[in-house]
């Protein structure tokens, strides 16, 4: 963690809002929930209920790193013109922020952006896609034109809507690209290598900074073959693990902890209770970003509708998590439970 008491930044924000321009945009201007201050008067039942459920979301080292590189990658490639600007990937595994980072980034460039632009610019700073399931060359350049409202018909070629796709993004400026759910392009089928080709076709005639995210990308076919050594070739890899208990003097994950602990909004909750139980916390949500801060914002709406406005460790253990989460502290083999906790 960069500090304990690192600011909130975007709310929690569902992919489907934000894989269209004007909803990318109505995210990035959005002010993003607020901690209580000092000296505010205390916010009602539903007004906790509503801030619990986006909440806040704390600044990983995966975010300040990703933030850097970005940062340097844009200046590198901004009058590099004849081929493909270098690229970054994000890798992980379920359920660590890598989504999470990806739009944050995406966020700072386009409130960067909108700071310098004069009234009346109608530029586009950043493109947030999602590679479809099974993608093909089209359906991958379908979801380019979504998101940039150019209308297409059954009718268009393959190529007639990739050139809309390339002329909207060089007339609008867009320059950083966004692409999630990487590991669902595959290269090793025929329709997957041409989605491929085609995603490299796109690096090499739009003048942006390509960002792409998915899961354990390194594992998956992404990297395979030809085209996947083109794209390691080109592409910086950003790891979005899981947080360890403790890294060399520090402790990422209690760091954690007691940062979104000081943005709950209870009455009755003690001030460091969150912290003393990294132990048990870690070993619930597998040191994963995502299953600690559903579990937190989970207990705190169970904990105002319940009335005891404080989360304790009865009430983290009666909650159901996801389905990984639960099977890491939960095995279901009763045989190898009693043999764990007997020591045999």
């Amino acid at each position: 963690m960069t500090s304990p008491d690192t600011t909130p930044t975007a709310p929690q924000t569902s992919s489907a809002a934000v894989t269209t321009f004007h909803g990318f945009a109505r995210f990035a201007t959005t002010t993003p929930p607020a901690p209580p201050q000092p000296g505010q008067p205390p916010r009602s039942a539903d007004e906790r209920l509503a801030y619990h459920s986006q909440f806040v979301t704390v600044r990983t080292p995966a975010i300040e790193n990703l933030s850097r590189q970005v940062r340097t990658l844009m200046i590198l490639g901004r009058h590099q013109s004849v081929t493909a600007r270098p690229s970054l990937i994000i890798t992980g595994p379920t359920t660590t922020g890598k989504t999470t980072a990806l739009l944050e980034v995406g966020r700072t460039c386009h409130l960067a952006h909108t700071r310098h632009t004069q009234p009346g610019d109608s530029s586009v700073p950043v493109a947030y896609v999602l590679v479809p399931p099974g993608a093909t060359a089209k359906t991958l350049a379908q979801e380019f034109a979504r998101y940039l409202g150019i209308p297409v018909t059954t009718r268009m070629t393959t190529a007639q809507i990739t050139g809309a796709v390339c002329h909207t993004c060089t007339t609008a400026g867009i320059k950083l690209m966004l692409i999630d759910e990487i590991h669902r392009l595959n290269p090793r089928t025929t329709s997957g290598a041409e989605a491929a080709d085609w995603l490299k076709d796109l690096t090499e005639r739009i003048p942006a900074t390509f960002v792409y995210a998915g899961i354990d990308v390194t594992a998956s076919p992404v990297f395979s073959g030809v085209r996947g050594a083109q794209l390691a070739g080109r592409a910086c890899l950003i790891d979005c693990e899981t947080l360890p208990a403790r890294t060399g003097d520090r402790e990422p994950f209690r760091e954690l902890i007691a940062a979104l602990e000081q943005a709950l909004d209870l009455h009755a909750h003690r001030a460091g209770s969150l912290p003393k139980l990294a132990p048990y916390l870690h070993e619930r949500t597998a040191g994963r970003i995502g299953s600690l801060s559903r579990l937190i914002r989970q207990a705190a709406i169970e904990a105002i509708c319940n009335g005891s406005e404080r989360i304790t460790k009865p009430l983290l253990n009666s909650i159901t998590l996801d389905h990984l989460a639960e099977e890491h502290h939960r095995p279901r083999n009763p045989t190898h439970r009693r043999t764990r906790s007997s020591g045999r």
